[in-house]
């Protein structure tokens, strides 16, 4: 990942990830991240370390717990959308008031449409 420094825009949805490598937090130019329809359990926090990152598409995904205040602290961060992960209700509650941003979330207990 080190040799795309310059990447702006990375798009790696449905291909069954469940983490992402440390590395991604060379990607210091990066502005927009879609990472819907993979198999993330947890928050993937190497991106709260990227200064330029505008948009993150986290939907449909097994994301239960986010970290709120890195992404609060985050300055570029326009939008981040968890629809369709099972949020903690924690996460629901706490987040709108501390975000500058649009965060985009299912109603608890909504599922995905079959493909």
């Amino acid at each position: 990942m080190t040799t795309f420094s310059q990447l702006q825009e990375l798009r790696l949805e449905g291909n069954f990830l469940h983490r992402l490598p440390s590395e991604v937090s060379a990607l210091q130019h990066l502005k927009a991240i879609d990472l819907s329809r993979n198999q993330f359990q947890d928050f993937p926090e190497p991106l709260t370390a990227l200064p330029a990152l505008e948009t993150i598409n986290l939907e449909e995904n097994e994301i239960v717990d986010v970290p709120v205040e890195k992404l609060a602290a985050m300055p570029a961060l326009r939008s981040i959308n968890l629809r369709f992960n099972p949020l903690n209700a924690e996460v629901r509650v706490i987040a709108p008031p501390l975000i500058k941003f649009d965060m985009l979330m299912s109603p608890e207990g909504a599922r995905a449409p079959l493909p």
